[in-house]
């Protein structure tokens, strides 16, 4: 394999691209794993004794 700066350069564009898909998506799964931590509590807490769902004409 050479070494040459054509190679290197190539390699190096490569790797910048990558580096700004990364920078645009870390913001957007991170903001998605907290939207999904949040929502993930919010069902984990215990059942009332009441159901929510039922309108008034049963109990």
């Amino acid at each position: 394999m050479s070494d040459s700066p054509d190679k290197r350069n190539e390699w190096r564009a490569i790797f910048y691209v990558q580096a700004r898909v990364a920078i645009l998506f870390v913001p957007v799964v991170a903001s998605l794993l907290i939207i999904a931590a949040l929502a993930g509590n919010e069902r984990k807490s215990v059942p009332d004794a009441i159901d929510r769902t039922v309108t008034g004409s049963v109990k």
